[in-house]
């Protein structure tokens, strides 16, 4: 029942939105930037619930409307965040009546390595806020620092495992008629590791997780908009343009293709990595089918 209820209660609050500024699959929490959820995605014969699982930017500007929506209508019972320690310490979550609150951070600062023999300048530019972004790039597409890889170790690395695993397990504790929301900074790329494995566990095919992510690129539509700009006044070769938009807020199909492609090569599958990596097995999969989808 009460599950029936805020799925009314969601479905209230989406319809209000039709024919507005709604961007699909969104969620309306006001002060949220790309703040979205699976609900609704086919799978064979299935669907997705609505209003459970929530994906979105940092919540660290969430008026207290959206607040009580997550508690109120989405029933919000964990709020997972993979930020860095220092991104979750200068920029904390606010406290969401009723959920815990879970710190999985997929990277941290001294996972980035330096390379040697690197331009003095790019450490400059990297600790001044207000430097100039473009050179920054430059430098950092220059040392390789920039690509498809980046989802890679998100997902490989032993911290990123760590995460993921420590995901699911909430995932897999989540009380009927209850909602999960997961989210980095920007939502788009330690989130959107995160959206593609829960996509493919629920059994979700290759295009519709492909979809849901380039769906950053319909919220970030200034940021992609600014990068045809640059590249239509500046041509540059097609993985630089990807990482362009990459860095500028967007999101480029190779980096989530390759992502998936790595795990096919190294574990069979997705399915492989999940189990081998994260402990869900065919148990724990048919467990997540069973409560999120009808």
């Amino acid at each position: 029942m009460l599950y029936d209820v805020r799925e009314r209660r969601h479905s209230i609050l989406v319809n209000e939105r039709e024919g507005t500024d709604m961007f699909k699959q969104q969620i309306d929490l006001p002060g949220v930037n790309h703040a979205r959820e699976l609900g609704g995605y086919a799978i064979g014969n299935q669907r997705i619930k609505s209003g459970v699982l929530i994906r979105a930017g940092a919540l660290t500007n969430a008026e207290p409307e959206a607040l009580a929506r997550l508690r109120d209508i989405y029933h919000l019972q964990t709020l997972v965040d993979f930020r860095m320690s220092t991104e979750q310490q200068n920029n904390p979550d606010p406290e969401v009546p009723s959920a815990r609150r879970i710190q999985l951070p997929v990277m941290e600062m001294e996972d980035f390595a330096i390379p040697e023999g690197i331009d003095p300048r790019y450490l400059e530019l990297l600790n001044d806020p207000v430097g100039n972004r473009m050179r920054l790039f430059d430098i950092s597409y220059e040392y390789g620092m920039l690509g498809p890889q980046v989802y890679v170790d998100f997902l490989l690395s032993e911290r990123g495992k760590v995460a993921y695993r420590g995901f699911f397990q909430e995932l897999l504790a989540l009380d009927d008629g209850r909602a999960i929301l997961w989210h980095c900074t920007d939502g788009k790329d330690r989130t959107g590791c995160a959206a593609m494995l829960v996509l493919s566990v629920l059994g979700a095919s290759r295009q519709t997780v492909l979809s849901d992510y380039l769906l950053t690129n319909e919220y970030n539509e200034s940021a992609v908009e600014s990068v045809r700009q640059i590249v239509a006044a500046c041509p540059m070769p097609d993985d630089k343009r990807d990482a362009l938009l990459f860095f500028s807020g967007g999101v480029a199909e190779g980096y989530m293709t390759h992502a998936m492609d790595t795990l096919a090569e190294r574990y069979g599958s997705v399915d492989g990595y999940l189990r081998e990596e994260l402990g869900v097995g065919e148990d724990e999969r048919q467990a997540l089918r069973d409560k999120f989808l009808y």
